[in-house]
C-alpha cells in the first residue's frame, strides 16, 4: 500500500489563484501541474498518496461568525477517518485565524494549532504507526493586503500577527511531538499580500519534497 499524506489547510492549499494571469489556466484556481500539493505528489512518486483537503477561510479552532464550517477542528475526525489510515498530516493554517473580527493574537493562534495537532493524535487513523504531523507555518502577509479589496474583512493587525506565528507554531510543534517548517520566503502575490503565486507553490513543494521522505 502506499504511504499516504493528507495536506490540511486553506486557500492556498486548495489553490486558489489572486492573478488570473499568473494561472496556466486564466482562472482563479490553479491547475494539478502548478499546486504545491499535486508538484509534491509528483516529486513523491508512485509509492506516495498525497491527498488535499484545501478550503478557502479556513481556520485552525475559531469558528467565524460570517461562514460556517470553517474550523478544522470541527471536521477533523470525519477528514482523518475518511482519509485513513494516515502516514503523515501536513497542516498549513493560520492566514484566516489573523482575522480582526476573531479576536485572537498570535499566541492564541500558536495554541489553537497546538490544540488541532492534539485532536489530531488522538484520532484512530494511524494504523500501527504513531501519530506523525507537521505544521507548516504560513508565509506572513504582505501590506499589499490592507490596499486589496479583501484587506477589509480581513481588518487591522492581520500582518503584524502573522509575522509572529512562526515562534508560536514552533513552540506547538514542540509541546506536540509534531515536526515544524517555516514557509516564510515562498512567493506570496502582491495584488493580496496573501496567497501563494505560481513559483510560491512551486517553492513550497520543493521544500516539501526534500523534508518530507525523512518523515515517511
Amino acid at each position: 500500500m502506499k504511504k499516504h499524506i493528507l495536506c490540511l489547510g486553506d486557500s492556498n492549499t486548495h489553490g486558489y489563484c489572486a492573478d488570473p494571469a499568473d494561472c496556466a489556466d486564466g482562472g482563479i484556481r490553479f491547475n494539478e501541474d502548478e499546486r504545491w500539493t499535486c508538484l509534491l505528489q509528483k516529486a513523491l512518486g508512485e509509492g506516495v498518496l498525497v491527498t488535499e483537503e484545501g478550503l478557502s477561510g479556513r481556520t485552525t479552532v475559531f469558528q467565524d461568525p460570517l461562514h460556517e464550517s470553517m474550523d478544522a477542528l470541527g471536521v477533523l475526525y470525519a477528514l482523518l477517518k475518511s482519509h485513513e489510515f494516515l502516514d503523515l498530516l501536513i497542516i498549513m493554517l493560520g492566514t484566516n485565524d489573523t482575522k480582526e473580527r476573531l479576536g485572537a493574537n498570535a499566541s492564541c493562534i500558536g495554541i489553537g494549532m497546538e490544540r488541532l495537532v492534539r485532536k489530531a493524535r488522538s484520532v484512530d487513523c494511524w494504523g500501527t504507526r504513531e501519530p506523525n504531523i507537521l505544521i507548516v507555518c504560513p508565509p506572513p502577509i504582505l501590506p499589499e493586503m490592507e490596499l486589496a479589496e479583501c484587506g477589509l474583512p480581513m481588518g487591522r493587525g492581520c500582518i503584524e500577527k502573522s509575522l509572529e506565528l512562526p515562534k508560536y507554531y514552533q513552540k506547538a510543534a514542540q509541546l506536540t511531538g509534531a515536526h515544524f517548517m517555516d514557509a516564510a520566503g515562498c512567493e506570496f502575490n502582491r495584488l493580496d499580500g496573501m496567497h501563494l503565486t505560481r513559483r510560491g507553490h512551486a517553492q513550497l513543494a520543493q521544500r516539501l519534497a526534500e523534508a518530507v521522505p525523512g518523515l515517511l
